[in-house]
């Protein structure tokens, strides 16, 4: 699934691409699911005419501020991406929304596993007012105050879009790794010296991934790519996420993958040794 990094990526490129300030003609809708609210009917009469104001990020959501109060938000969740297209171009199989643009280019919305959700709403705190902060932004004493009023393991916490929001499987496993931490320590054991050191390497994780324009594993539909077609780079600078068996760069012991939680996570036994 597209993390904090990923979602950041698309929306820099497709300010970059000029974006903002473009008019919506139209939008074609191909999978009716795919639009969480409001229905299809409703939604391509509603975004029609629509100029795209701003494009932001909060958590892994993808914020598209338009003409007119309204807002259109992206979830790309395991297997959506947002593809600039040429005039004209034609409808390829995972395609589920095309908006068709002013200057003729179009927008599409495509996903494999059909998993990707779209909403145009009035009210944006609506879907997203229970996020938790953004781990870029957060205060450290009020993310340490977080760690210690929780009782959780680390990892499924990090996971909790209600703590912090935009951190997944694959920048968690980073942070741990690097903040020599074990994922199932509990939060509330951390010192505040420890605590400010795991937001250092959470945030050190998040924007590698944003410098390297994400992670993409593979070369098929369901790995991520960038609105032009370009895939990340941040899978070459991995150190435990989905290394198992290769050597930790810092000791040289093996990457052991574990359950936690019911996720699948790596670590290195020796730099992060487990609770008692």
């Amino acid at each position: 699934m597209p993390e904090l990094p990923e979602v950041e990526t698309v929306v820099c490129e497709l300010r970059a691409a000029g974006l903002r300030g473009r008019q919506i003609l139209q939008a074609r809708i191909l999978w009716p699911k795919t639009l969480a609210e409001p229905s299809s009917a409703r939604f391509a009469r509603d975004i029609r005419g629509q100029t795209i104001r701003q494009l932001s990020r909060r958590g892994k959501f993808i914020v598209c501020e338009l003409s007119n109060r309204f807002t259109m938000l992206i979830h790309l969740r395991m297997t959506g991406h947002l593809e600039l297209c040429a005039p004209g171009t034609r409808i390829r199989r995972h395609d589920r929304v095309i908006f068709t643009l002013d200057d003729n280019r179009q927008l599409h919305f495509a996903d494999a596993r059909k998993f990707g959700r779209i909403w145009l709403v009035r009210d944006p705190e609506l879907v997203m007012g229970g996020l938790g902060p953004d781990p870029l932004t957060i205060m450290p004493r009020a993310f340490a105050a977080g760690l210690v009023a929780r009782k959780r393991q680390l990892k499924p916490l990090l996971l909790d879009q209600t703590f912090l929001a935009g951190i997944g499987n694959i920048y968690a496993d980073e942070a741990l790794w690097a903040a020599r931490l074990h994922p199932q320590r509990r939060a509330d054991s951390l010192t505040a010296v420890k605590a400010a050191g795991l937001l250092s390497t959470i945030r050190a994780a998040l924007r590698k991934g944003i410098r390297n324009l994400g992670t993409t594993f593979g070369n098929g539909n369901t790995h991520f790519v960038l609105p032009r077609g370009e895939r990340g780079r941040n899978q070459e600078q991995l150190h435990a996420y989905g290394q198992t068996g290769a050597p930790c760069p810092r000791c040289g012991t093996k990457i052991r993958r574990i359950l936690v939680g019911q996720r699948s996570t790596h670590i290195c036994p020796r730099c992060q040794r487990a609770p008692r």
